[in-house]
């Protein structure tokens, strides 16, 4: 079967490696690609003003240009999700496929875009470790943080060495991005819609709204897992994953 291009964008405030269970688990069916978006990880830092998703979705193109790759499958996770769906808004051509990870189509609300700025003042003022302390707790279900807490301490190290600049730019950057939901009935790339049920973050009917609104899409809900069903479950979500990339190649 051939190894179909699959580009995957990570969340807020993380960076590539928290794509590390599908890098190793998918690689009999896809070639993964996760890198590390504009200022996060080991990517170059990123100028002042907020990060825009366009921006990023830029950047993601010129990650498979780099690589020599026209088309792939574009997944994202929360922020990536966002990404994801810029990139299809912008580049169509370059997309074989949409996976949305625990993520929305809406644009914030006031009280939203006013808790993007207090982020942003908070990596700036007091530092992006003070972030993380408060966002793991959210981002993994309960039973996962007791048998698994050394997942909550990877999390926590991996955002909190991510640069203050960067955190703030993306922060305000999502603030500015655009109502998507009109949008969606216009996709023909096959999407795949993963979320999980425990997800208080992007809760259920945020990735309804999307499958009801996106011609021929498909939702998988992953019992047990929040808002990264990814490393919370891996081997389920590398199984829808795989499934999907499979009916791809037969489409």
């Amino acid at each position: 079967m051939e190894r179909i291009p699959l580009l995957l964008l990570h969340g807020f405030p993380l960076d590539g490696t928290i794509w590390t269970p599908q890098v190793e688990g998918l690689a009999d069916r896809a070639t993964v690609i996760a890198p590390d978006l504009p200022g996060f990880g080991t990517a170059p830092a990123v100028q002042a003003g907020p990060l825009t998703m366009e921006a990023l979705a830029d950047a993601a193109v010129a990650e498979l240009d780099a690589r020599g790759i026209h088309r792939a499958v574009v997944g994202g996770l929360s922020m990536g999700g966002y990404v994801a769906m810029a990139c299809w808004a912008r580049h169509p051509e370059r997309v074989r496929g949409l996976l949305l990870c625990n993520t929305r189509a809406n644009a914030d609300k006031p009280e939203g875009k006013a808790a993007r700025e207090e982020t942003a003042r908070t990596a700036l003022e007091k530092g992006v470790a003070l972030i993380a302390r408060a966002m793991v707790p959210k981002l993994l279900a309960p039973a996962t943080h007791r048998r698994r807490p050394e997942l909550g301490r990877w999390l926590e190290a991996q955002i909190a060495r991510q640069p203050a600049a960067t955190v703030a730019a993306a922060a305000r950057g999502m603030a500015l991005r655009p109502d998507r939901l009109a949008d969606l009935p216009g996709i023909t790339a096959p999407t795949l819609i993963i979320t999980g049920d425990r997800d208080e973050l992007m809760p259920l009917p945020t990735s309804l709204a999307m499958q009801e609104r996106i011609p021929d899409s498909s939702l998988a809900v992953i019992p047990g897992a929040a808002h990264l069903p990814n490393v919370e479950r891996p081997d389920l979500f590398n199984a829808i994953v795989h499934a999907f990339l499979t009916d791809l190649d037969h489409a």
